[in-house]
């Protein structure tokens, strides 16, 4: 793409069509460089969220669900609101086959539009999920707003929340059209094929973000602890959301950078595991994966369908019709004997 077609009037279009009605783009809250998402660390409504996240929501009480709590943090999505993409429908069908059932909360009916043939409208609701007196509390890991509690995915202080409000392509490089040539700090230069590649100054704006964000998961996560039995990260290896979340022994075992070369040098990337050790489980690992394609060749091949290796990769790639391999039945097995071995332990004298 040339600079022309990065310009925010030719982009907000297609981001406002990641938005599904009822709710609407806010294009203050597009987020196109690294640059851009440093500056809105200092948006008043992100920032006021940050503060809000990071010092005082709480979980919401549930009547009746009184052995404990467990929480799980999930991916942010191309569209939102969250729970309508393909991704978390798939999550949340394999958790609600598990037993677990919104404590209750309103789904605007437009919504329901987004449901494939077969679905139920309860999919959509964004309440805390409850299992024989327990709850699943579910969150989403956000660029810019580091942790969305789950039952904010539509609104928060009376609006429109912020969580369905936004669009941030612009943390991740790989996309090639992460960049803003518009901008007089911009260092991102075009290859002949058309992508963009990131200078120094969008390499220390990634840093100084990814470390900002991961400094405000990891407060919130140390003040929230003593309410949760169990915290887990489901969220996919090689990307960002992993980036943030991972310590130094895993970041190295995934192939990720441990740091960025920007305009003053190398920027140090640090993960809420490396300040908080401990502080949660983080899936689909790598040998779970594994596991996950060995069954999904096996079902594959008992329907009928082709299971070579190249068929596998490719439906394991799509999630199966789920957009990505988090959303498989044979991946969130993983995830659901997470949260079955959690809950029996911390029921356990």
């Amino acid at each position: 793409m040339n600079a022309a077609e990065l310009t925010r009037d030719a982009r907000l279009p297609v981001s406002a069509r990641k938005i599904r009605p009822p709710f609407t783009l806010d294009p203050a809250l597009c987020l196109y460089s690294p640059q851009e998402n440093v500056e809105a660390l200092t948006h008043p409504l992100i920032a006021d969220w940050l503060a809000y996240v990071r010092d005082s929501w709480t979980p919401t009480p549930v009547p009746g669900a009184d052995r404990g709590r467990i929480a799980v943090l999930l991916p942010c999505t191309k569209y939102k609101p969250y729970v309508t993409s393909r991704e978390h429908r798939g999550i949340n069908t394999a958790l609600r086959a598990a037993g677990w059932a919104p404590s209750g909360g309103p789904v605007p009916a437009e919504l329901e539009g987004c449901l494939a043939d077969g679905e139920d409208a309860s999919l959509l609701d964004v309440s805390p999920l409850v299992r024989d007196g327990w709850v699943l509390d579910r969150f989403v890991v956000s660029e810019p707003l580091a942790l969305v509690p789950y039952e904010h995915s539509f609104t928060w202080r009376g609006a429109q929340s912020p969580a369905t409000s936004y669009d941030d392509p612009g943390l991740f490089e790989s996309r090639g059209t992460s960049v803003t040539p518009y901008r007089a700090d911009s260092t991102a230069t075009r290859s002949p094929n058309g992508t963009w590649k990131w200078g120094p100054a969008e390499r220390e704006a990634y840093a100084d973000m990814h470390n900002a964000l991961v400094e405000v998961l990891a407060a919130t996560l140390r003040r929230l602890a003593p309410a949760y039995a169990g915290v887990a990260a489901w969220v996919s290896p090689g990307l960002t959301h992993i980036s943030f979340l991972a310590d130094k022994e895993r970041r190295k075992a995934d192939g990720l950078p441990s740091a960025r070369k920007g305009v003053s040098g190398d920027k140090p990337l640090v993960g809420v595991l490396d300040l908080l050790p401990g502080a949660l489980t983080l899936m689909p690992t790598r040998a779970q994966l594994t596991a996950a394609t060995v069954a999904l060749t096996a079902r594959l091949a008992a329907q009928g369908r082709p299971s070579g290796p190249g068929s596998v990769r490719s439906v394991f790639a799509r999630g199966d019709g789920r957009d990505t391999p988090l959303a498989l039945p044979e991946t969130l097995a993983h995830l659901v004997g997470w949260i079955d071995t959690a809950t029996r332990k911390a029921a356990t004298p």
